[in-house]
């Protein structure tokens, strides 16, 4: 009959947030620390084309198969990878902050 007592005045909940929420902003932060090892590896692995920023100014454009095609290109996936695990961090970060709001 104890639980019940409890359960109905909140102890339990408040038990239950008490011992989840720390292990929930561990594993926020381990999600957040490893994308950011990913993303950062990602964008130093991918191309550096200086050269297409003045070709705008030149008019030198070439087309290419390979640049008709860059969907299924290394960079295109690179590039993906990065943009995926910037939303994952910026998920993880929001989740983490609100989940202060929680322990208070």
């Amino acid at each position: 009959m104890t639980n019940i007592s409890m359960l109905l005045d909140g102890e339990l909940v408040n038990d239950f947030w008490a011992s989840f929420l720390p292990i929930f902003r561990y594993v926020l932060f381990g999600i957040i620390i490893a994308c950011a090892i990913v993303m950062i590896i990602t964008t130093l692995m991918q191309a550096n084309d200086s050269s297409k920023s003045l070709d705008a100014f030149t008019g030198a454009s070439q087309e290419s198969y390979y640049s008709q095609n860059k969907g299924a290109s290394r960079d295109s996936i690179l590039k993906r990878i990065t943009i995926s695990m910037a939303v994952i961090i910026f998920v993880c970060i929001i989740l983490f902050f609100v989940s202060e709001l929680f322990l208070r």
